[in-house]
């Protein structure tokens, strides 16, 4: 039958897209806080060719969704916008299938449990937070604990860094801008501002990744299936071990 996918903060809709794309016997729906974002991300769809898409505006934290709605959850990049962690991780598990699949890719912080944060580098983390405006980043090892705390989800949860297979995109996201600046040159002063300022968090943010201060954060798990339990049926009266003993008849 046709598989559900959620991607949950799913932006212009470009991961929704390609999963569209990948798995054309689907039904995938994006879902953003962004209005201007559901409309763009519909028109690219359209635009594109990819009917199997729609995009809801909705707020991740409190989805409409009833439970058990979707056979694949996918967050994409946006765990580390939300303010409220463990409440992003139940809804997602909320809503989706016993047997489905949940797929998290987020940026996290080193984990600090072991080894605690130099002055130098909770400054460093101050200035991700604050020019992007993320209310904070955890550790891959948190996003975890947070994951198994639902006790929804099987006990083989999947995680890896995969930094060094993301890392490339930081510094080739500074040179796309490079190599084609005209669209920044017309659209004017303020938008000059933005563009140098993004240019420098990307830069500081790809320093942050290269000495470990940041991961990104790979995770996969599988809800857990809700067991069917036979019916038992209790007979009305309980039998006897024994055959009863015959009543004696009346004395005459």
């Amino acid at each position: 039958g046709e598989v559900t996918v959620l991607d949950v903060g799913c932006g212009i809709g470009g991961t929704s897209r390609y999963l569209a794309k990948a798995l054309p016997n689907s039904k995938v729906t994006g879902i953003t806080l962004s209005s201007e974002q559901v409309g763009r991300a519909t028109a690219l769809a359209k635009e594109r060719d990819v009917p199997n898409v729609d995009f809801r505006v909705m707020d991740a934290l409190n989805m409409d969704f009833p439970d058990d709605s979707f056979d694949v959850v996918w967050g994409c990049e946006s765990g580390e916008h939300m303010p409220d962690k463990e409440r992003y991780v139940q809804e997602m598990v909320r809503v989706l299938k016993p047997g489905g699949k949940l797929v998290v890719a987020t940026w996290c912080q080193r984990d600090n449990s072991t080894q605690g944060f130099t002055d130098e580098e909770n400054r460093a983390l101050d200035f991700l937070y604050s020019e992007w405006t993320h209310p904070y980043f955890i550790s891959i090892r948190d996003y975890e604990k947070i994951m198994r705390h639902t006790d929804l989800l099987e006990e083989a949860i999947h995680t890896e860094d995969w930094t060094d297979n993301t890392i490339a995109s930081w510094r080739h996201s500074i040179w796309v801008g490079v190599f084609d600046p005209w669209p920044v040159i017309r659209a004017g002063p303020k938008m000059w501002w933005k563009c140098l300022r993004d240019g420098i968090c990307l830069e500081r943010m790809h320093r942050a990744f290269k000495r470990g201060l940041m991961q990104y954060g790979m995770f996969a798990a599988t809800k857990k299936k809700i067991p069917i339990v036979a019916p038992t049926t209790t007979p009305l009266v309980e039998e006897q071990d024994e055959q009863a003993p015959a009543v004696p008849a009346p004395a005459v």
